[in-house]
């Protein structure tokens, strides 16, 4: 654990540093941009709705009036989105330092994406899997650029269904919520498995913010799961600003390492100051992580081309 607390004063420096950063319309997405802009970085916002987008721009350039700042339309759980998001930011920009996989969704009645796969997993994991394949090569090799892949304490329950992934024959809110967050973390550490082989200068690094309140449980449409997690326990959970702090930690520390998982280091690590975590069993499994690797470029349709030391 880091040994006192560590707050957005000790984020180095930004300045000249391009990030994106998914589902940055509110909530930890919020946060996340909102430190980084205000230590100087260039912060594109990638989000679903454009009217929230430039409201969380205006509430960031209130507090930093000199951010730099880029609201951009994405929708994950649709691939073509994806595609175009990534297109149009490759026109645009020729490297990038920080990609933070952060958007999500949380147990709503069973739907599929435009493409039909189940939404959650859809949204949290296989456009983030699209999305950080086809900007991979666009990373700076500058020994500092990141993949930081944002997960939960909820992927120690999830279980990856392979021959079930969309929940046609059983489905649980809850359980493919668990399902995609497992995901995440199974992605983030075979991404570093794969970069690590090919001696790439891009870091991927996992994080998780904890319990915090924000629309992720408000606006969940399950009844029991928003009476518990948005109201019965919210007095118990942390500010966004607060679990923000190990997906910045996980984004800007220096001493992090590809392959780490930043995590609150408080009981259960719903809360608490950023330290070092070990990822579930099964996220670790590289036979897993391979799997899933493996039918995630099949679903998306997406390869990966390794960035290498220059």
């Amino acid at each position: 654990m880091t040994r006192e607390r560590w707050t957005i004063d000790r984020i180095p420096d930004q300045s000249g540093r391009i990030a994106v950063v998914t589902g940055a319309a509110s909530g930890v997405g919020l946060a996340t941009a909102r430190a980084l802009a205000m230590r100087g970085g260039e912060v594109i916002l990638a989000v679903r709705d454009m009217e929230r987008g430039r409201r969380a721009a205006a509430a960031i350039t209130a507090a930093a009036p000199h951010a730099r700042l880029d609201v951009r339309p994405l929708d994950l759980a649709d691939l073509d989105s994806v595609r175009s998001f990534a297109a149009e930011l490759r026109e645009r920009r020729s490297r990038l330092d920080l990609l933070v996989n952060n958007a999500g969704i949380m147990a709503p009645p069973r739907s599929l994406s435009p493409q039909g796969h189940e939404l959650q997993f859809a949204t949290n994991h296989l456009g983030h899997f699209a999305l950080t394949g086809l900007l991979l090569d666009r990373l700076a090799a500058d020994g500092n650029s990141r993949v930081v892949t944002v997960s939960s304490p909820n992927h120690r329950q999830g279980r990856i269904a392979f021959d079930d992934l969309d929940g046609e024959r059983a489905y649980s809110p809850m359980g493919h919520y668990n399902q995609s967050k497992l995901a995440n973390a199974a992605f983030g550490l075979h991404l570093h498995r794969l970069l690590a082989r090919a001696d790439s200068p891009v870091r991927s690094v996992l994080a998780h913010p904890g319990y915090v309140a924000t629309n992720l449980q408000k606006e969940t449409p399950v009844g029991m799961v928003r009476l518990l997690y948005g109201r019965l326990l919210a007095p118990l959970a942390q500010k966004p600003a607060d679990g923000a702090l190990p997906i910045l930690y996980a984004a800007t520390e220096p001493t992090v390492k590809g392959g780490e998982f930043i995590a609150p280091g408080g009981t259960g690590e719903l809360r608490g100051a950023p330290t070092r975590v070990a990822a579930a069993e099964r996220a670790s499994d590289e036979a897993t992580g391979r799997r899933l690797w493996d039918v995630s470029e099949e679903l998306t349709g997406v390869g990966f081309t390794l960035p290498t030391a220059v």
